[in-house]
């Protein structure tokens, strides 16, 4: 069987239900356990130890993380866990108590094109409260915050047998429903899709 399987895209949500707008609007604060540096001239901080990224609603935890800055004001983050404690990632929807919440090995996060990149026993699920409603696993996954199009990659480093991806989309509550009452999901949280029109982002080099 081949290493990687052919990249799978789905679609979060049809209807205008993004990750929150206002987070790009916000300043990117970072906090740390263990030593810093920051390189002024080359545009880049380099953080280790229990290290967090804050922006609005959007929070990253890691152990060490790399950010550069480009030249048009842009930052670029690469951030990496220990064993059994993976880089995780969070940050909430436009719709009301939903939020994406993801872990994984590496993690790259570009403001830019405000997409997250999950390497290595990649996990992300869409939040509702604490409640999982929607969760997807493989060994590379690509978030679009803007879109919320995710692209899937299997591999070796899946955490799922044969290095596949995998797809898990909860039951939806009915109205009359009495184990999971109407109010519980908003209207504008629709299932996972998949995209037939979208093509994956492109690796960097």
């Amino acid at each position: 069987m081949p290493s990687r399987l052919l990249p799978l895209l789905i679609v979060l949500a049809a209807v205008a239900a993004h990750a929150e707008k206002a987070d790009r609007l916000k300043p990117m604060v970072f906090t740390q356990d263990k030593q810093g540096r920051i390189d002024s001239v080359n545009q880049r901080t380099e953080l280790l130890g229990n290290v967090i990224i804050t922006q609005g609603s959007l929070m990253l935890r890691a152990e060490k993380v790399d950010v550069r800055e480009t030249r048009d004001g842009y930052h670029q983050a690469f951030a990496s866990g220990t064993a059994g404690n993976p880089v995780s990632f969070r940050q909430a929807r436009d719709v009301p108590g939903e939020s994406i919440a993801g872990t994984a090995d590496q993690l790259e996060y570009d403001t830019r094109t405000e997409t997250v990149r999950f390497i290595g026993n990649a996990n992300v699920r869409r939040m509702r409260g604490t409640t999982v409603a929607d969760e997807v696993t493989g060994a590379v996954i690509v978030y679009d915050s803007r879109t919320e199009v995710f692209t899937l990659e299997g591999g070796s480093a899946s955490p799922n047998p044969n290095g596949r991806t995998r797809i898990v989309m909860m039951p939806r509550a009915q109205p009359g429903d009495a184990a999971a009452p109407a109010s519980s999901a908003p209207a504008a949280a629709l299932p996972l899709q998949p995209s037939t029109t979208l093509t994956p982002p492109r690796k960097a080099p």
